[in-house]
């Protein structure tokens, strides 16, 4: 289990984030079509799962602007995890003009947040998703980050900077 923090209190996940070198695990969520997507599906792309607890929050809402930003400007696949809604994820992306990221939800299967270890389970965000990136390459894992702070901003550099090296 992973020990982060909410606004300085500490919090815990399920588990540990994948290992990188290890394969990905497999999942099939729903898109905001509600059609099931798979890892599959994404088959011979660069991935950056950006892991977040909902989209409704300023810092969720941020590293969705900024991924969608940045996979525009580079050949990368940015897929946004989250226990939304898929209407609440296609209603963002929408206002904002963002299309650039897949958005998945997790209301259907929450495994994902087991399989990945993100899922939280203490404190007031109990059953959400904790802040997480993970780049997938050809099903393998090449990095991972787990946020420390839910209030916290990723490592965009570093995430695309993995996802882009060859």
């Amino acid at each position: 289990m992973a020990s982060i923090t909410l606004q300085g209190d500490t919090i815990e996940t399920v588990g540990e984030l994948p290992t990188p070198g290890s394969q990905a695990p497999a999942f099939n969520l729903p898109n905001t079509s509600l059609e099931n997507t798979a890892l599959a599906d994404f088959a011979g792309k660069t991935l950056i799962l950006n892991i977040y607890p909902s989209i409704d929050t300023g810092v969720c809402a941020q590293s969705t602007r900024q991924f969608n930003q940045r996979a525009g400007e580079k050949d990368v696949t940015v897929i946004n995890i989250s226990a939304d809604l898929p209407f609440a994820h296609g209603r963002f992306c929408s206002a904002e003009g963002l299309d650039n990221v897949t958005n998945l939800s997790v209301f259907r299967d929450p495994e994902f947040g087991n399989d990945y270890g993100v899922t939280i389970t203490t404190g007031p965000l109990q059953g959400l998703l904790s802040r997480a990136v993970v780049v997938i390459r050809n099903g393998e894992v090449i990095y991972t980050e787990q946020v420390p702070e839910i209030a916290q901003e990723p490592n965009y550099e570093a995430a695309i900077e993995a996802a882009t090296s060859t």
